[in-house]
């Protein structure tokens, strides 16, 4: 679409259209199309409308069995869903009795720091990682832990994919701890992950506590899968 069509279709100024089509420029919502002198739709508005699809059959999916994993250990549990380089909570089931968490829904984290990022880019190829997290200014420090270098978060996704399952403590908020693990589409890719939340003091007996999981758990419609593979704890 020209800017001229857009400027006359939204019912601004050219000048302040041409204002607001650069910040949609950078921001990956719409590109440049030099050739046509035009404006399509970019990454970012892509990412937003796939990201949706996804989302929303994963939270009718996911909430009876959230719903049963917070009956069996008593802990707040979540679903999150990445967008670049953060992770989006969709569903917080709180556990009774437990204090309200940062990670409600909707909020927005940085992947690097978090249990539920974690989990997803030990599933994803270290190329793709290496692309989200390209130098030192995309590790963001959140209470002065975290890894701060592509060498120390492949370190850490190693290590998760080893374990079966992510971590972090006193990242997101001091004196707790999360674990994750990733749940696979049909094609092996990390699409959410399902994460319990607990005091530093609970983190060990919960994780003793989460049960082991078969390799693949299916949904009829969506053919989810969860990780990690037989025989590793969450």
């Amino acid at each position: 679409m020209a800017a001229s069509v857009i400027a006359r279709d939204v019912g601004v100024p050219r000048s302040t259209t041409y204002q607001l089509i650069a910040a949609l420029v950078d921001d990956g919502f719409l590109v440049h199309l030099p050739e046509e002198q035009k404006y399509a739709l970019g990454v970012t508005a892509h990412e937003l409308g796939t990201g949706y699809s996804r989302q929303a059959p994963l939270q009718r999916i996911a909430r009876h069995p959230l719903a049963q994993l917070v009956g069996r250990t008593r802990r707040t549990a979540h679903l999150a869903v990445m967008h670049g380089r953060d992770v989006v909570y969709v569903i917080e089931e709180r556990a009774p009795r437990q204090r309200p968490l940062v990670t409600d829904t909707g909020v927005r984290l940085p992947a690097h720091l978090t249990a539920s990022g974690r989990a997803m880019m030990a599933q994803m190829d270290p190329a793709q990682v290496a692309a989200l997290f390209p130098g030192p200014e995309a590790f963001t420090v959140r209470n002065d832990n975290g890894p701060q270098s592509l060498p120390a978060l492949q370190d850490l996704l190693s290590r998760a994919r080893s374990l079966g399952y992510a971590w972090e403590q006193d990242e997101i908020t001091v004196g707790y701890s999360s674990v994750a693990v990733a749940v696979l589409d049909r094609e092996r890719y990390p699409v959410a992950s399902v994460t319990l939340t607990v005091s530093n003091r609970a983190f060990p007996p919960v994780v003793r506590a989460v049960p082991r999981m078969p390799r693949r758990r299916r949904n009829g419609q969506c053919g989810l899968k969860t990780w990690p593979a037989s025989g590793s704890r969450r």
